[in-house]
């Protein structure tokens, strides 16, 4: 991290899931993000997208443009976020993430995510967090 370019985080974990009134073990599930904190490049489609065409044929995907996490690192200057969250949400379209075969989201659009960040960061240890790869970096970008 810290070049500029969008990033991108990955898991794959599989869920139990209600149907109707019983819980079934249901398809594995795909969940990645991406900041929008300039243009795509090479790199994007090597590291992620190219892996991200493949998840969406084998996993349920979730795909999320990162927005609130581009202002960790484009705090300085915002200005230009909504516009790369729409250039990167068309450079997906363009290198075959198939919005009919996953769910692809912003993630300013979802009230969730800012109420599952209220509650983790009352309950997770900053010494925890210190330990943290992504934590680490990002406190020497500030720096």
């Amino acid at each position: 991290m810290g070049t500029g370019y969008p990033h991108s985080r990955s898991s794959t974990e599989q869920h139990d899931v209600y149907k109707g009134d019983r819980m079934t073990t249901g398809q594995k599930r795909v969940l990645s993000g991406m900041q929008p904190s300039g243009l795509l490049h090479l790199g994007n489609w090597l590291g992620a997208l190219e892996n991200w065409n493949t998840l969406q044929g084998q996993y349920e995907c979730f795909f999320f443009v990162a927005d609130w996490h581009a202002l960790s690192s484009n705090y300085a200057d915002t200005s230009r976020i909504r516009e790369y969250v729409r250039e990167l949400l068309i450079d997906w379209l363009a290198a075959g993430i198939d919005p009919t075969r996953a769910t692809v989201f912003v993630q300013s659009q979802v009230p969730d995510h800012a109420i599952l960040h209220l509650l983790f960061s009352m309950i997770i240890p900053v010494s925890w967090l210190e330990r943290n790869p992504t934590y680490k970096e990002k406190q020497e970008e500030i720096k």
